[in-house]
């Protein structure tokens, strides 16, 4: 394979928050077996718990004090020091080989400060993974905000060889706040060493083509709730939501890997608003052997094959991708009842029978459901894929060209500046 999954690493194919769903909320799971024996090595939840933070991990003893470290170090916007009721820390130490728990248990004495708290489960063999770790401790976590009767409380997960930035939680918090359901934090990666070299030159040109897609779709199809300066990632490192939101999507999906891109799935058909979140930021560990299927460890190790092969990655060709957006945004326009006589146009560009578009768009009830239907049944949203080096050329103009046509259409106050982020400056927010 010579890139890796697009729905894993790249946030294309957004769904803007334009339909309100009803203000319901799903029953609450019934509670099985792992999730009884996890229930029950947890204290009750504080009275003025505010926010959840989740860590599936197994055997990470090594490196779980440096995480817990940054999280212990939590302060407010202002520098001061976060009540220490206002959140909790839950780690699941699931199918471990090692000390995990242990390590977990004597770091809750280091930093009394912090509410810490462990459990210990074997996992069945065929549910031992992420997927169905991360959704135990989200279905708890969702409970605990309940309980104390928060359902606007914060759910954040991140992952056990990931520290968060000393306003890590407050940064969430205040996106939450401005309206967000759910928050993608920027994810950085520490990778020194001249052996690394190589696979530092590749992962700083994606981020590059990432962030530049981000401003081209930005351009295109600005959503309101997400806007620029924004990026590209919403991954279990660094991921938050509310428990309402949680609860509305009916759960993380239990998946064996790329549960977060699931659940973010999950988010968009529900016109959930999900904002990538310049000020939320982690720096994540650069093991090439991780605890998933799938993942960041698996990217790189897919990247370092292609440097020592000297290959080069392939990507979405931003051609397509914007021709995606294009088509986004107007079969919005036309689920709100707002394009008019460009219907026919778009029902052509669309490449899918009038009939079955039209029952489409009458039927939905939110945008995200449409646009996840459009994308599996329209020939002309499948993308194809093109060199990494290509894509970086096509970029610039393409950003250009949207800027001056978000300008034209009287987007001023979204748009900021028609000449795109150079490659250097992007390269330089690469950690």
């Amino acid at each position: 394979m010579e890139h890796a999954t697009p729905s894993r690493f790249l946030a294309s194919g957004e769904a803007s928050a334009t339909a309100p769903l009803a203000n319901w909320l799903l029953p609450p799971p019934r509670r099985g077996r792992s999730a009884t024996l996890l229930h029950q090595q947890l204290p009750p939840p504080a009275p003025g718990l505010q926010a959840s933070i989740i860590i599936p991990a197994k055997d990470e003893a090594a490196n779980l004090p440096a995480t817990l470290a940054a999280l212990a170090a939590q302060v407010d916007l202002l520098g001061h020091a976060l009540p220490r009721d206002s959140f909790e820390v839950i780690i699941l130490a699931n199918n471990c080989t090692d000390k995990t728990a242990a390590v977990v248990r004597r770091q809750a004495l280091r930093f009394p400060q912090l509410a810490l708290h462990v459990a210990e489960l074997c996992l069945p063999a065929a549910k031992a993974h992420v997927g169905r770790a991360r959704r135990l401790l989200m279905d708890a976590a969702c409970a605990r905000l309940e309980q104390v009767g928060r359902p606007h409380g914060v759910i954040a997960s991140t992952d056990a060889d990931t520290r968060v930035a000393p306003t890590w939680l407050a940064a969430i918090q205040a996106e939450i706040g401005a309206g967000a359901d759910a928050v993608g934090g920027r994810i950085f990666t520490e990778m020194t060493g001249p052996a690394l070299q190589p696979l530092r030159r590749i992962q700083v040109a994606d981020t590059a083509y990432r962030l530049l897609c981000a401003r081209l779709e930005h351009l295109i199809d600005p959503t309101p709730a997400d806007p620029w300066p924004r990026h590209h990632q919403h991954f279990g490192a660094c991921l938050a939501l509310t428990a309402r939101a949680y609860r509305q999507v009916g759960g993380l999906p239990e998946v064996r890997f790329l549960e977060d891109e699931a659940l973010c799935q999950a988010l968009r058909r529900h016109d959930l608003r999900l904002r990538h979140s310049p000020a939320v930021q982690v720096l994540t560990s650069a093991r090439r052997q991780g605890r998933v299927e799938v993942g960041l460890s698996w990217q790189l190790r897919e990247w370092l094959h292609l440097s020592r092969q000297q290959r080069e990655p392939r990507v979405d060709n931003p051609v397509q991708l914007a021709r995606c957006w294009q088509l986004r945004r107007q079969l919005r326009a036309l689920w709100q009842g707002r394009l008019g006589a460009d219907t026919d146009a778009l029902l052509t560009r669309m490449g899918l029978p009038q009939d079955a578009l039209l029952q489409q768009v009458r039927q939905a009830d939110t945008f995200g459901a449409l646009w996840e239907w459009a994308t599996a049944h329209s020939p002309t949203l499948v993308l194809a894929p093109v060199p990494l080096a290509e894509a970086l050329r096509m970029l610039p103009r393409l950003i250009r060209e949207a800027g001056a046509l978000a300008q034209a259409r009287g987007h001023s106050a979204l748009f900021q500046q028609v000449e795109p982020v150079g490659f250097v400056a992007l390269a330089a927010q690469v950690a």
